[in-house]
């Protein structure tokens, strides 16, 4: 049987070319998509020279495990082909507030399952405002924001609250050192930087408006310690995270260090070794309304490459029918249970895990 064709739009993106490489080393064929037909082209050389290289890759004269398309986001059958071609198409290629709806759209239309490393929360909130009954029509699961801001935050909120009746406040507490973004990266924090209405979730409603961004500080367990925190941050768990925890508030917090150091904005040319020094805790806390309550994080390396294998191995899940068993609009926690995904990329070397 042969292996199954996943598309990565935005492949050679940084984000991109992890996946790829991820997707690769599981065995899957890829379909390297984007703009640039020419760099498409030199990345799928350079993949398809390691795969043939590697443990269990196909022999020199089988099927070419990556192929290339060179489609713009303005394209709609083009978009629509590739994902006729694929069994799922996993988006890499930001701002999504700009760049999720052409690629979701021809998902569904295509009937491919779709991933995206979102983590603006207008676009996640727009997937599924609009998208969730043409994806259950379609037979297709769609996942936004399943990378490291947002996707691992929603398994850990989810592995933490598990038998939890209520739940008063989730905070989701990122503690990130050495981010050194790509350019899609920083002009994303542009927007998010200027943006005036924000999603919120507070007293179990959502809601989209002016917030007063202030100064607080949380709890990181040792040895990262308090820290103070930039809240709300704007990532997209605000979205999912009430749709599987009895939560009354949900918001997510970052280190007010990790805009500080000089590099974050600055780094556009960073190579890849710089980018994979990034060091991070994330930590869900969770408050019962009797008081008391639960938390646990994880800590690692490299926020990159963690949201790269997390999409791979989603993707690979739903190319083999391993994914949830209904389709929709879904939060990372809602597609795949929380804790066994949380311990499969421990197991790789994502993470260690605390619960």
């Amino acid at each position: 049987m042969d292996a199954p064709t996943i598309a990565i739009y935005g492949a050679n993106g940084h984000t991109g070319r992890l996946v790829a490489a991820e997707l690769l080393a599981r065995g899957a064929r890829v379909l390297l998509a984007g703009r640039n037909g020419a760099a498409l082209d030199a990345l799928a050389a350079e993949l398809d020279a390691s795969a043939r290289d590697g443990a269990g890759a196909v022999p020199a004269d089988g099927p070419a495990r990556v192929r290339t398309r060179a489609v713009s986001l303005d394209d709609r059958d083009g978009l629509r082909g590739l994902a006729e071609e694929s069994a799922v198409v996993v988006h890499c290629a930001g701002p999504f507030a700009d760049t999720a709806v052409p690629v979701a759209e021809a998902a569904v239309a295509g009937r491919c399952h779709y991933l995206d490393h979102a983590v603006e929360p207008h676009p996640v909130k727009r997937l599924f405002d609009t998208m969730g009954a043409a994806a259950e029509r379609a037979g297709i699961v769609m996942v936004p924001q399943l990378s490291f801001y947002g996707g691992v935050a929603d398994l850990l909120a989810a592995a933490v609250t598990e038998g939890m009746t209520g739940v008063d406040r989730l905070t989701v507490g990122y503690s990130v050192t050495g981010w050194r973004m790509t350019p899609a990266a920083v002009r994303t924090a542009e927007l998010l930087i200027g943006e005036i209405d924000r999603v919120t979730f507070a007293d179990g409603a959502q809601r989209v408006g002016p917030v007063e961004i202030r100064n607080t500080v949380f709890p990181f367990p040792p040895p990262v310690g308090p820290r103070t925190m930039i809240a709300p941050f704007p990532s997209g768990e605000v979205v999912t995270i009430p749709r599987h925890v009895p939560a009354r508030t949900v918001e997510s917090q970052l280190t007010a260090s990790t805009f500080e150091e000089q590099q974050v904005f600055t780094s556009q040319d960073a190579t890849p070794e710089e980018r994979a020094r990034t060091e991070f805790t994330v930590a869900v806390q969770a408050t019962a309304p009797e008081g008391g309550g639960r938390n646990g994080h994880v800590r690692g390396r490299d926020i990159w490459w963690v949201g790269a294998l997390a999409s791979a191995e989603a993707a690979v899940r739903l190319a083999r029918g391993e994914g949830p068993s209904k389709a929709g609009v879904l939060g990372t926690a809602e597609a795949f249970p929380a804790v066994p995904f949380l311990r499969r990329l421990e197991q790789l070397g994502a993470f260690t895990l605390h619960l």
